[in-house]
């Protein structure tokens, strides 16, 4: 979930900590968020089949590389409501996620049906013997 890699920074060796998500979450947030800026921490875990800090972890990082903007809203009474925003870097990075999601999904489908297409196949030679046995 991390990258840690060290850089040469005026002459000082810095370390830097890049936090990495999975492209599977990282475009379910963005589309949920997109979908519902209003959305709370908790019923987005519930509805990514996340945890709570596995949500918190993921939008403090997509708000670390500019890819959500964050505001709450200082005369509510609810002081933990908070409007996600997807910024410029986030739609477009959305679109980019979203393409090879479903590129892999599409794999994933394709592979799937093959194997259900064998074994649908495998059952039909095992009736078609059994039926000469009898």
């Amino acid at each position: 979930m991390f990258k840690i890699e060290h850089i040469n920074f005026k002459g000082a060796l810095v370390t830097k900590v890049q936090k990495n998500i999975d492209p599977d979450i990282h475009f379910r947030v963005l589309h949920t968020i997109e979908e519902n800026p209003h959305i709370t921490q908790r019923e987005l875990a519930q509805k990514l089949g996340i945890s709570l800090g596995g949500v918190n972890f993921c939008l403090k990082a997509l708000v670390e590389i500019g890819h959500v903007k964050i505001n709450n809203f200082q005369k509510n009474t609810n002081k933990s409501s908070y409007l996600y925003l997807l910024t410029p870097s986030g739609i477009s990075k959305k679109t980019l996620l979203a393409t090879s999601f479903l590129k892999r999904k599409m794999n994933e489908y394709k592979a799937l049906k093959m194997e259900i297409d064998l074994i649908k196949l495998k059952i039909k030679d095992s009736n078609v013997i059994s039926d000469k046995g009898s």
